[in-house]
């Protein structure tokens, strides 16, 4: 990997970039693709922004997010599958085969994870074969376990695949991402088990720094900055079979505060710098 072929940006990582300042700037660096939000792609209207994203020779490598399926209330998962399906077809109409899910956490006054778990299940039983006939793979993404309670009862990636594996894998698959799973020391065992199911739908790239912010949502490292091994994670997923793209997303208000396309620059040096130079 001697150049940006594969490299993708997602929109969250200079959010404060409008649609078209920001497709502009990955253009003008060279960068080939980029990751979707369905809140900002909506604002902005999701067929002006499939065209403009389109027009400019950019891939959607990915759009975020679908998921949150852990509901009990019958009122409530109806809604939440009827938003996924949404979701599908706002990733189709953008020209992605891959919508990334956040699975949800604990409803409400409940303990119980392997419930939780299961109701991810039905709905994927439900959710994939509609993404599969519209060309789409849902990526079951594990968020650090800090998010269990409320955002995401999905923690492993042994978890994710133990779920995406009762799908074909044309459905469901999984996201390896940098921040969520590199504390974990099973990760390189379930990189190369969900490489050999062809389920590794995407790549994501970001560091671990500490002190954590308040919330901790938002305390995603620039990449170099932190804890992780960009390069090993880079290895692990290429040694599995991945050859799909490599996208950095980044949550930070650090970032956010700072000229956007001063940190699209920053952020296609530091991917050279921590993934592609020899010297690094």
């Amino acid at each position: 990997m001697t150049d940006l072929t594969g490299f993708s940006i997602n929109q969250m990582t200079a959010k404060q970039l409008p649609l078209p300042e920001l497709v502009n700037g990955l253009v003008g660096l060279g960068v080939p693709g980029v990751g979707l939000w369905r809140e900002p792609v909506a604002r902005y209207g999701l067929a002006a922004a499939a065209a403009l994203v389109a027009d400019a020779g950019l891939s959607v490598t990915t759009l975020c997010r679908g998921g949150f399926l852990t509901a009990i209330d019958p009122a409530e998962r109806a809604a939440a599958l009827a938003d996924n399906r949404a979701a599908v077809d706002e990733a189709a109409a953008l020209g992605t085969d891959t919508l990334v899910l956040v699975s949800g956490g604990l409803p409400a006054g409940s303990r119980d994870l392997a419930g939780a778990r299961e109701r991810i299940a039905d709905a994927l039983a439900e959710l994939g074969p509609y993404a599969a006939e519209r060309g789409v793979r849902l990526a079951i993404e594990p968020l650090h376990p800090m998010y269990a309670a409320d955002r995401c009862v999905v923690s492993t990636l042994e978890q994710a695949l133990d779920l995406a594996e009762r799908f074909p894998a044309e459905q469901v698959g999984i996201v390896v991402d940098t921040y969520h799973l590199w504390w974990d020391d099973r990760v390189a065992a379930q990189i190369r088990r969900a490489g050999a199911g062809g389920r590794i739908h995407s790549f994501q790239l970001a560091d671990w720094v500490t002190p954590l912010p308040a919330g901790v949502l938002n305390g995603r490292g620039q990449i170099g900055d932190g804890a992780v091994d960009m390069r090993w994670f880079r290895d692990a997923v290429a040694e599995a079979g991945y050859r799909g793209p490599v996208e950095v997303e980044i949550f930070n208000d650090g970032l956010w505060a700072r000229d956007g396309q001063e940190v699209l620059a920053e952020t296609v040096a530091r991917y050279r710098e921590c993934l592609v130079s020899d010297a690094a």
